[in-house]
């Protein structure tokens, strides 16, 4: 471990997702206690849809010895199959040679492994505590929450999603969540009666709607669907329909494609559909940190489900933190984390942003993307987007 040299000794994490977890972990190894205060009455088991980690998450969470973690609950995605909604394949992309294999994971499996993991390394992680507000004082910040409770520590870390409280604390006018155009979906299926993906995962831009989905080798399998929606529907909206009516809808989204996409739906216990609500991201976030508050993951920079990075950028923003929070005094460390990260950040957001627009593209669109997709698809030369996966933490190296 190298040498403290901050003069941080505790930090405290409003959040318990993926981001706050991750940076209990991270800063646990650089020497600083750090204490992660989630909102939510219990632990985020059975929530949420999944998700893909990236080699360069990976790497990141290798950079904290956390790697393993995600691959004892995740299934490897050795490419990434692109189609037409006539099952032709567009474009396939693999992991880049070298570089970590991609793990396609239940978002719920992820918060439990992150959170069992940073308690092993001794990070505490309390529940039912929603912040409301923050004290500043010369020495450090007292945070308050809505039980009356309160903490005390260094520094305050805003790991709390993209409706954070800790965002507006630092701006008031920050910015607010841009809806995509799209509902998402997924399920877990027991049994699918199809061959083995042989770890690939299918992705086709149907007539109507995104689909993608996975076989295993023992004929179980995952899939979600991107359902385009002009008009913002919440969460709690989405989830308040019956999903059997969902599944309904979606298998006649997808019944003149040609994919096994209606077929996969059909087989789906109503049971088991998952409502993951509407797709969003953030517009720039002009502030990142105000004296002891600083932001990460989805607070700051949060990606719409559309770039597959998301999840690992949060987790490349906690680690660099961490690092930073390590070797430098806090406001120094949070500018240089902030140098560290908003250019890369901010163009992989943009990215996902044009393919948002893809999967949303009204009827006319839909005619125009169709057409020139497949000879997009052949211009795309996969090593253009290495820059995305290849991104290294050297844990060892001073901020």
């Amino acid at each position: 471990m190298r040498r403290m040299s901050s003069g941080i000794r505790t930090a405290l994490i409003a959040g318990g997702g993926i981001a706050g977890p991750t940076a209990g972990i991270a800063l646990t190894q650089a020497g600083i206690e750090a204490t992660v205060y989630e909102a939510y009455q219990s632990s985020a088991s059975g929530v949420g849809g999944a998700l893909s980690i990236a080699p360069n998450g990976l790497d990141a969470l290798d950079a904290i010895g956390a790697g393993g973690a995600v691959r004892r609950i995740g299934a490897p995605i050795t490419s990434i199959v692109v189609q037409s909604w006539t099952g032709r394949t567009l474009a396939e992309f693999g992991t880049p040679p070298g570089m970590p294999t991609m793990q396609f994971v239940s978002r719920s499996d992820l918060y439990c492994s992150l959170a069992a993991e940073a308690r092993s390394r001794g990070v505490r992680i309390f529940h039912g505590k929603r912040l409301i507000d923050v004290a500043e004082h010369a020495d450090g910040i007292t945070a308050c929450f809505a039980d009356g409770g309160s903490a005390e520590a260094d520094v305050l870390i805003g790991a709390d999603g993209i409706r954070s409280t800790v965002r507006s604390l630092i701006d008031p006018a920050a910015p607010e969540p841009h809806y995509a155009g799209l509902v998402s979906f997924g399920a877990r299926v027991a049994y699918l009666d199809l061959p083995s993906t042989g770890g690939k995962m299918y992705m086709s831009f149907g007539r109507r709607a995104f689909f993608g989905y996975q076989v295993h080798d023992d004929a179980s399998g995952l899939w979600f669907v991107n359902l385009p929606r002009e008009k913002p529907i919440s969460h709690a909206a989405a989830s308040g329909r019956a999903a059997d009516r969902w599944l309904t809808e979606l298998a006649a989204t997808f019944s003149d494609d040609r994919t096994p996409a209606a077929e996969i739906i059909k087989r789906t216990n109503p049971a088991d559909l998952l409502i993951t609500g509407p797709v969003e991201s953030m517009p720039r976030v002009g502030t990142w940190s105000r004296d002891r508050l600083v932001l990460i993951g989805d607070a700051a920079h949060a990606a719409s489900s559309s770039s597959g990075q998301g999840a690992s950028l949060a987790v490349e923003s906690a680690v660099q933190l961490a690092r930073c929070l390590r070797d430098l005094p806090y406001q120094q460390a949070f500018a240089r984390y902030e140098e560290l990260r908003r250019k890369r950040v901010e163009r992989i957001i943009a990215a996902a942003a044009r393919t948002n627009s893809n999967k949303a593209a009204g009827p006319v669109a839909r005619v125009l993307r169709d057409r020139l997709m497949p000879v997009t698809m052949k211009l795309i030369r996969p090593e253009k987007a290495t820059w995305q996966y290849d991104h290294h933490i050297d844990w060892a190296a001073a901020a």
